[in-house]
């Protein structure tokens, strides 16, 4: 190992239960989870530490949210992080580029340690909450057609959950597009000039020290951190980063799933959309009372997701499914 990981817990593993232990771990992201312990990332070097199971006692994920996400005056991204309570009250925050990611380990975590709380604590009571709400909107007896629509949902929700990888990279790819569509352009040019001027002085310092003088290693410093800084906003188009590069990648997605479900025809819900967070949206909207039919709770679900803006307060389970599937939307313009 070039870089051996630094323990965080109390239990320490030996450097061969370590080695063998981060070798075969499961990569998610900077992170990563072994059959021993999780391996987390420092800023710049991914899987720098470990924390051994036993030492974690919660373990959740953590979103700041850029301003304006919903309503479109701002890029509608996400600054995720992974965070791991561990000792007496400790806690490593791991900083991710895709919210998804955090899901994924955490999915993977609860697989593994299923006994390892997922959520803060505060989060736990509002989803308790948001639960007992939830419930006391349901209607205590449904009509025949409605009972007929929660079924179609029902057996269309589970023909999706049997294509993860569809579905989710449909999500995924309409987000990046989303951000990426969003950038302002002046945003760009500033970033550009903050790169240049960074480049050039960390050039110049590097010559300085060449040459002798004094102070240039701040000239160099300075112009490698904002490099960094500009780089990891991902605000530059890059090879992978650019609005073409976007567009086919959610393209492609879109013609997967399609492809998906081209064959079911009686499949309720356009292939643009097709997630079981909708379906599971539709559902609620039918249990509620505000439709009966299929076509009236994906028109009720769709006018909830665009009334849900940067104005509104909503809560865990919420924020989680709006910014899931809210871009899938958004992309489409609603069509």
């Amino acid at each position: 190992m070039l870089f051996t990981p630094i323990c965080l817990g109390t239990t320490t593993l030996s450097r061969e239960e370590l080695r063998e232990d981060r070798k075969k771990c499961i990569k998610v992201g900077p992170c990563g989870l072994g059959k021993k312990a999780i391996y987390l990332n420092s800023f710049f070097i991914d899987r720098r530490y470990y924390i051994s199971y036993r030492d974690i006692s919660r373990c959740f994920k953590r979103v700041a949210m850029s301003k304006g996400g919903f309503s479109g005056k701002g890029i509608f991204g996400t600054m995720p992080y992974l965070v791991v309570k561990y000792g007496t009250g400790l806690e490593k925050q791991c900083n991710f580029k895709y919210e998804e990611e955090v899901d994924i380990f955490l999915s993977e975590l609860k697989k593994m340690k299923p006994e390892i709380p997922l959520h803060s604590v505060e989060a736990e009571y509002k989803l308790r909450k948001a639960e007992e709400e939830e419930k006391a909107r349901y209607l205590k007896e449904l009509s025949p057609a409605q009972e007929a629509s929660v079924k179609e949902l029902r057996d269309a929700e589970r023909l999706i959950n049997t294509y993860p990888e569809q579905y989710t990279r449909l999500s995924v790819t309409a987000k990046q597009k989303r951000i990426i569509d969003r950038i302002n352009p002046t945003y760009q040019k500033v970033a550009l000039v903050i790169l240049m001027l960074a480049i050039c002085s960390a050039l110049f310092g590097i010559f300085a020290i060449l040459k002798g003088q004094g102070m240039a290693i701040y000239f160099v410093l300075f112009g490698f951190s904002f490099i960094f800084i500009v780089i990891s906003s991902r605000i530059l188009p890059t090879g992978h980063n650019n609005k073409r590069s976007a567009q086919k990648e959610w393209e492609d997605a879109l013609s997967d799933m399609t492809s998906t479900i081209s064959g079911r025809s009686d499949f309720p819900i356009p292939p643009q959309y097709a997630h079981p967070v909708v379906i599971e949206r539709m559902i609620r909207v039918i249990r509620e009372g505000r439709a009966t039919t299929v076509a009236e709770a994906f028109r009720t679900m769709k006018d909830d997701l665009r009334k849900l803006n940067s104005d509104v307060t909503v809560s865990q389970k919420e924020y989680d499914e709006v910014v899931t599937v809210k871009p899938m939307f958004l992309v489409m313009d609603y069509r």
